[in-house]
């Protein structure tokens, strides 16, 4: 079997699934009566007895988390807020009721991959000719549940890859109640969604310009106290209150360190997964930097795609992306606009390779085909492997086919610099394919990658493996571009 370009090289650096890594999930075992007699229970018990099973519990998972009880607090006031409880509870009392509460879930149980990678928000004290980045992975755990998490290292002078330590904790985080949104970008969505009429105008019409979730659920609230109920007006209420959570901030604490950051489902739309995120470091025309990553929400029914932003990967804005050019998966941006225009690489009709633009980095409703499968190894379908690079031969976007019995490979493209819809080269042979220790995993014969990194003239390439695990591989741009012919 072809395991494709001899130019390319592989390193021997593999992320795998790590079990240990957990976070902390609220745990409610049924509706509100099991919760009241699992309550019950745990106030039949003495205050001695609670001191002791708390402590009990306390050793058991303080090594495994940074407070324990601070999570068990957070749960407990969570359960108050179901559950109406008339007694005043001991403090040992209230975090043993959230222990009962709580469980852990192991992020990566399943698999580690689909990687993308790019400059580290912080390149200060390195040595000339260094780098810094950061990597993005999707961790896969029971239930196949996937969410986004990060490792950071160092690219030295003479290319050699060191990845660093990975802090045994794990952090997420909640929505921010208090970040505002934008009614003007909420009304253009609700139209898109066909969601749009006079019950849901009621409903906008009680909010600000710029809103916060609180806002919105006290204009719910004064809207039912004046409007006669409905059934179009719970709809229109459910509509708005739905597109709010599915625009959300989360936060993490400064001092987190990025490996311990993980992006995990947090609304109805991502309750199954957060899939395949592809990072890039776009500079606006007006020289600000932003990281922007797109991915797909899936709740086990249907999928919608999210774009998150960030500057310094400790606050992320995550919100809904719009028009009728993105109703599929695998979406990358490029990292600056072109002619004023932001422009990204998608695949809206699940086959063939399509350049989107737009003046609006959430809404996209122009596109064009680039290219059509033209080769055995992608005749099923092609993709991108995430956003475009930018070089002195034009954009080398890394692309992935689909074959015969459904193995994935790599290949490349190269663009136009002023006009990417012009297409220079593409790979007629794979880049990269499965080899025989690839091969095997979660799902056989697929090689992937959500996003590569230019380091000097060295392509990095960070890439699946049978979407299992991840490792790297290289490429000079010099041995690409003979690759391609050009």
């Amino acid at each position: 079997m072809s395991t494709g370009d001899a130019r390319i090289k592989r390193r021997p650096e593999q992320f795998i699934s790590d079990d240990r890594r957990v976070i902390t999930r609220r745990f409610l075992p049924g509706d509100e009566p099991r919760l009241r007699s699992i309550i019950d229970r745990l106030m039949g018990l003495s205050e001695e007895q609670v001191e002791r099973e708390l402590a009990n519990v306390t050793r058991d998972f303080e090594e495994r988390h940074r407070d324990i009880e601070a999570v068990f607090d957070d749960t407990a006031q969570g359960v108050f807020r179901r559950v109406q409880i008339d007694t005043v509870l001991s403090n040992s009392r209230r975090l043993l009721l959230g222990a009962y509460f709580t469980m852990e879930y192991s992020i990566e149980s399943a698999a580690l991959f689909n990687p993308s990678i790019v400059p580290h928000v912080d390149q200060s004290g390195l040595p000339d000719g260094a780098c810094r980045f950061i990597m993005s992975l999707r961790a896969t755990g029971e239930g196949h549940i996937s969410s986004i998490v990060f490792r950071t290292g160092e690219i030295d002078p003479s290319g050699d890859i060191h990845f660093d330590p990975v802090s045994r904790f794990v952090g997420s985080a909640k929505p921010d109640r208090d970040a505002v949104r934008d009614k003007r970008t909420f009304f253009y969505k609700l139209i898109e969604m066909g969601a749009y009429n006079e019950a849901t105008g009621d409903v906008l019409d009680e909010i600000p310009d710029e809103f916060s979730y609180l806002d919105l659920e006290q204009a719910v609230e004064r809207i039912r106290a004046r409007l006669s109920q409905s059934q179009r007006l719970d709809e229109a209420i459910e509509h708005v209150l739905w597109l709010a959570r599915s625009n959300y901030q989360l936060t993490f604490p400064p001092e987190c360190p990025i490996s311990e950051v993980v992006i995990f489902p947090v609304t109805e739309n991502e309750s199954r997964g957060i899939e395949d995120a592809r990072f890039v470091r776009l500079t606006d025309d007006d020289g600000s930097v932003v990281y922007y990553g797109t991915y797909t929400a899936y709740n086990g029914f249907r999928i919608l795609p999210q774009l998150l932003h960030t500057t310094d990967f400790s606050r992320f804005r995550i919100t809904t992306m719009n028009g009728k050019c993105v109703q599929n998966k695998g979406m990358a941006l490029f990292p600056r606009r072109i002619d004023g225009r932001y422009v990204m690489i998608g695949r809206l009709d699940n086959e063939n390779l399509h350049l989107m633009t737009s003046t609006n980095i959430r809404f996209w409703n122009e596109a064009d085909i680039l290219r059509t499968p033209e080769h055995p190894w992608e005749f099923v379908q092609i993709g991108n492997c995430g956003s475009p690079i930018e070089t002195e031969h034009g954009w080398i976007l890394l692309t992935h086919g689909v074959g015969p019995m459904r193995r994935y490979c790599i290949g490349a493209m190269l663009l136009d610099l002023d006009d990417p819809s012009r297409v220079i080269a593409a790979s007629k042979e794979p880049l990269l394919s499965p080899n025989e220790k690839e091969r095997e995993g979660y799902v056989p014969n697929v090689v992937y990658s959500c996003g590569a990194m230019l380091h000097g003239d060295e392509l990095i390439i960070p890439y699946a493996m049978a979407d299992s695990a991840t490792s790297v591989a290289t490429i000079s741009v010099a041995d690409l571009m003979a690759h391609l012919g050009v």
